[in-house]
């Protein structure tokens, strides 16, 4: 059985789960979220718990089990707790700030790049050197920073671009000097 599957996820109080088939509804102090799980698993409410079982023990069942908990128990966290990711931005003049709702980035190009976020996540800029997301959908502040990143991606030269926070860039070596 799965390890990450059989466990129990528990509901904070103050969190209203409501489950109507395949979709799972789960409403917090942060806000609300709606997911469509696979028509194949079973979850069940007891005693302040969620908890997912799979019908049989099939490759897909047993691979479905332990995604359909880990999705459950990240909708719980970001409407309770939430997500975010903070970026950093390496490289002289390269500066963010933000203009209404809008990220606007200054990073090498001709011209700034204006990236907007969807409904439900949050761009704060304290620094104009450090970016930070949040929202209550993991999947979505991921890919938010994702795209952020994609803007400009750090070299392995200099390390210059925008990076996660903590993440180690691999150093290459430049030209050897030339020999007469």
């Amino acid at each position: 059985m799965s390890r990450i599957g059989k466990q129990p996820i528990p509901v904070p109080p103050g969190v209203d789960v409501k489950i109507e088939g395949t979709k799972v509804r789960i409403k917090g102090p942060k806000g609300e979220l709606e997911r469509e799980l696979h028509r194949d698993m079973v979850i069940k409410q007891e005693e302040g718990q969620l908890v997912v079982e799979r019908p049989s023990d099939n490759k897909l069942h047993r691979s479905l089990h332990g995604l359909t908990r880990t999705l459950l128990s990240n909708m719980v966290v970001g409407v309770t707790a939430g997500f975010h990711k903070n970026l950093e931005l390496v490289g002289v003049g390269y500066r963010a700030s933000k203009q209404g709702n809008k990220l606007v980035l200054a990073v090498g190009y001709s011209h700034p790049v204006e990236i907007e976020p969807e409904a439900g996540l949050e761009i704060e800029v304290p620094v104009p050197t450090k970016i930070s997301i949040k929202g209550t959908d993991k999947e979505k502040v991921g890919a938010l920073a994702a795209k952020v990143r994609s803007v400009r991606e750090p070299e392995p030269y200099k390390g210059k671009g925008i990076k996660y926070e903590g993440e180690k860039i691999r150093r290459k070596a430049g030209k050897a000097g030339a020999k007469r």
